[in-house]
């Protein structure tokens, strides 16, 4: 069994007084026990054996959501509009650590259908993409195989399927963090991965309380820009524990910044304030 999965998030929700009000701060990757978890028959669950750990309608929600990946007006529209402005500045700042993102060797994991993978490969690089979800996989390798693209796509939890001393230069883990039940573990395994010398990067959101007033109650039961349940507030993870976990792994910070969003105008910019969305990059 993987030493760490997806979150299995909560799935009674409040109208607007959500459940992931800031009631107090836990220890990173520490699980929310205040809920029991609903245990579904098979019966009651799409055939889909990789996600076995991922509650029934957090199922249904991203088999719904891996055909309009790539629709730029859909679900996925704020993180179209984020993906462009984080691919940009990596592809940079990889450029700056290796020369070159030419023949480099890059992991993204929680990859969904694709939206980083493929401008790793535009640029040159040999890209593994790695998601829970097949149906992301399965979108994932029909859009690249539509723009000619090379991508070793595969389903399933990342532990699992990385072969055994593959390494990469660069690790990407992009809105997953969140997502992840035991964070330690799982920083250790990625950090194992990077190459000597290589960069891991975590995108993610703050745990604060101006996190949970723009990323749930505004994003999600307000403005509607993202479906009802996207995030859970206990999940998110501070700069500060980012920083710990990275540094428990033998991970140095290089670069951090924050990240601005503006719904109404659909743009994302860089902030000096990472109380919401933050970057960070580190070197092994």
């Amino acid at each position: 069994m993987p030493a760490f999965k997806l979150i299995e998030l909560h799935s009674a929700r409040r109208a607007v007084a959500v459940r992931d009000e800031p009631e107090g701060l836990q220890q990173v990757g520490q699980r929310d026990t205040s809920q029991p978890r609903i245990r579904y028959p098979l019966s009651q669950l799409i055939e889909d054996p990789l996600m076995k750990t991922i509650r029934a309608e957090e199922q249904l929600r991203y088999n719904r959501w891996a055909a309009t990946w790539w629709n730029p007006d859909g679900p996925m529209k704020p993180l179209h509009r984020m993906n462009g402005l984080r691919a940009q500045t990596l592809l940079e700042w990889a450029t700056r650590a290796f020369g070159t993102v030419q023949d480099l060797r890059v992991l993204d994991v929680g990859c969904g259908a694709g939206l980083m993978s493929e401008a790793f490969a535009r640029a040159g690089a040999h890209v593994v993409g790695v998601d829970a979800a097949h149906r992301n996989i399965e979108a994932a390798r029909t859009h690249a195989e539509q723009g000619g693209l090379r991508i070793d796509y595969r389903a399933g939890e990342v532990e699992e399927v990385l072969e055994s001393g593959e390494a990469f230069d660069i690790v990407l883990l992009l809105e997953v963090v969140e997502h992840v039940d035991n964070l330690p573990e799982f920083f250790r395994f990625c950090a194992g991965r990077l190459a000597p010398g290589g960069l891991l990067a975590v995108s993610t959101i703050n745990r604060t309380l101006a996190s949970w007033l723009i990323a749930i109650v505004g994003a999600e039961y307000i403005l509607k820009v993202l479906p009802r349940g996207t995030h859970s507030w206990r999940q998110f993870v501070t700069p500060a524990e980012t920083e710990a976990l990275a540094g428990s792994a033998g991970l140095e910070l290089v670069h951090a910044t924050g990240m601005r969003y503006d719904p109404f105008r659909h743009r994302a910019s860089w902030c000096s304030s990472r109380l919401v969305n933050y970057l960070s990059v580190f070197r092994r």
